[in-house]
């Protein structure tokens, strides 16, 4: 074995991993979920937000209607399309957006932080037009890093905590089907995560069952520095876990980088900043050919944390 120092450094070769072993790649099963990334413009700043969205990084620019709905006529069947961003709600064309997405059949998630942006007239009136009409296949999956307030304010700043409680029972009251992301503190099991989650649903007064992992999806904690160990073809094997249950084999995202020509597709909705993620400029570009896992998120987050986006 050589010195450590002579070894070439991990997620550097998409084909072998530092030690020398076949990296792990995961084959395309058809499309789940469909993710357009309406920017990385919102309209307050994370600590830990994995894209860096705030309100002043535009590197991926607004989604209009014009860029979304190619990619909605290669599809021929009804799916789960998710909006994320930034936040969804600047986007000047989401209304319309969500509408195209309705209007075809398919169902629609999208992630907010319930803030003001949401809380817009327009914004509001829109969203109840779209209930009413669509309930059944609209969901808000609001962004709750906590379900104790001075968690979540530490990362989204103060205030944001009763800011986003405000937006959840805006929606509660108006029957609009909320979800919860959050995340799991290093010193809470799941179940005494879910169990205090649902004591804060309750006094919202939202009809959300917490034990239910679609309605509280709980999120494994991405950490930008973090060493992950890199994974190989044998980790199935070891891991007892199929490439076909990771994100990457049945979901792809929509962006658009700031100064270019069109909307492109990526990978998963984590790596938009890696060129070795982005995959062509239709879906059927972007699904031609298997995803090498040759980033630390690939192994922290979707395989050894297990994590998805989707539904």
């Amino acid at each position: 074995m050589p010195d450590s120092e002579f070894l070439p450094a991990k997620f550097s070769d998409p084909d072998v991993t530092a030690k020398g072993e076949t990296r792990a790649s995961v084959g395309w099963t058809g499309l789940k979920t469909l993710w357009l990334n309406t920017g990385t413009l919102c309209n307050i700043e994370c600590v830990n937000c994995y894209i860096e969205s705030s309100p002043r990084n535009d590197r991926l620019v607004y989604l209009s209607q014009d860029d979304v709905r190619p990619f909605l006529e290669e599809i021929d069947r009804p799916i789960e399309v998710g909006i994320t961003g930034g936040e969804p709600f600047m986007c000047p064309d989401i209304l319309a957006i969500m509408e195209d997405v309705l209007s075809r059949g398919h169902s629609l998630l999208l992630l907010t932080n319930a803030m003001r942006p949401m809380m817009r007239p327009r914004i509001q009136q829109g969203i109840e037009r779209l209930a009413a009409t669509y309930g059944d296949r609209m969901v808000l999956r609001v962004s709750l890093d906590s379900h104790d307030r001075r968690i979540h304010d530490e990362e989204r700043g103060a205030g944001a905590f009763e800011e986003a409680c405000k937006g959840l029972r805006w929606l509660g009251e108006r029957g609009v089907q909320v979800a919860i992301a959050g995340r799991q503190t290093l010193t809470e099991d799941d179940a005494t995560a879910r169990t205090a989650y649902g004591a804060l649903v309750a006094s919202l007064g939202l009809g959300l069952d917490p034990s239910d992992t679609r309605q509280l999806v709980l999120f494994p904690e991405m950490v930008a520095r973090d060493d992950p160990p890199e994974i190989t073809t044998a980790c199935w094997g070891i891991l007892n876990k199929s490439p076909d249950d990771i994100m990457c084999a049945n979901q792809r995202m929509v962006i658009r980088r700031k100064g270019a020509g069109k909307a492109t597709v990526t990978a998963c909705t984590l790596l938009v900043d890696d060129p070795a993620f982005e995959l062509g400029g239709t879906l059927e570009e972007a699904t031609a050919d298997p995803v090498k896992l040759n980033h630390p998120w690939c192994a922290s987050f979707c395989v050894l944390g297990g994590g998805s986006c989707s539904a």
